[in-house]
């Protein structure tokens, strides 16, 4: 009977130790290729948002707007907002009290508003008010318009053409790592919460925060304060210890959706990208809060960008 027992139990331990099933092997096999062509996909789309004619490559100006009165914008020297690139003299704006902001184009120079020939004074909407007024010229490779930062005006200019644009070479990555890949719970804070966020240039602006997501990783759980610009989905500004090596130094990006009845949501680092401020100075990008700042070293998603030689 002890032979016995002590036969048995071999064989038990025997089998605890064969790992997992072939089903299971291939389940988790599957699941990784899936997750790897998502993240496929993603990096596609990403570059192609990125390399657009006027994505965050082709910026080339941002000219701070008087707080009120009349400037001159054009390429010229004799303009009081120069530009470098498009007509010597595009036009007059004029800012008015309550940041209003007004462009009446210069005679005989073919500007377009949103896409319709420009015509007389026309009103400039910034795009802290919804999607903001474009105005193009160049024959359409160029454009600008008023971006608003705190109560600041400025023209944020575009050029097809950018160097940023037509010598960029490409993102280098972490390798995908489904690791990375976190099931994370959100709590929510009380409605119309904000949260004071440090741009790139040093302005303090609020922003929605509604609320946080919290995830394990190894023996060690971290919570991130998420905002929200207004598309509904939880906007996740961080820094790792990677920032400043491996990848950029300032911060970087990652979206995920709001959750469902399960309270729940998917933080990927595996799409961790890049701010504009990394490709451009033309940017004003968030900086990290404190609480966003991770003792963790995430070696997923997108690595520092690659120079670009002017």
């Amino acid at each position: 009977m002890r032979a016995f027992t002590i036969v048995m139990a071999g064989l038990l331990l025997a089998g605890c130790q064969q790992g997992p099933s072939p089903e299971q092997l291939a389940r988790e096999k599957s699941e990784k290729m899936k997750h790897y062509s998502e993240i496929m996909q993603w990096r596609t789309d990403r570059i192609d948002r990125l390399t657009k004619p006027d994505g965050w490559l082709s910026l080339v100006g941002m000219h701070w707007l008087p707080k009120s009165g009349v400037t001159r914008v054009g390429s010229g020297e004799a303009n009081g907002t120069r530009l470098t690139v498009g007509p010597d003299k595009l036009g007059l704006i004029t800012v008015e009290e309550g940041n209003q902001v007004w462009l009446q184009p210069e005679s005989g120079v073919a500007l377009t508003v949103d896409g319709l020939p420009a015509a007389g004074r026309t009103q400039l909407m910034p795009d802290s008010r919804g999607k903001a007024t474009v105005v193009g010229f160049d024959g359409g490779k160029a454009s600008f318009i008023v971006i608003d930062r705190g109560g600041k005006l400025a023209l944020r200019v575009r050029d097809a053409e950018a160097a940023t644009r037509v010598k960029f070479t490409g993102i280098d990555y972490f390798p995908v790592d489904k690791a990375y890949r976190y099931t994370a719970t959100f709590t929510p804070h009380d409605a119309g919460r904000t949260i004071d966020i440090v741009n790139i240039l040093g302005m303090v602006e609020p922003m929605m925060n509604p609320g946080t997501v919290t995830f394990t990783a190894g023996e060690k759980t971290f919570t991130l304060e998420a905002i929200d610009e207004g598309d509904h989905r939880l906007f996740l500004v961080f820094a790792d210890r990677t920032s400043g090596k491996e990848s950029y130094a300032a911060a970087r990006f990652l979206y995920a959706e709001y959750p469902g009845a399960d309270g729940k949501t998917v933080v990927d680092f595996n799409k961790a990208y890049n701010p504009p401020c990394a490709f451009t100075p033309f940017s004003t990008c968030p900086m990290p809060p404190p609480e966003n700042r991770m003792d963790m070293a995430v070696t997923a998603g997108e690595k520092k960008p690659r120079k670009i030689t002017p």
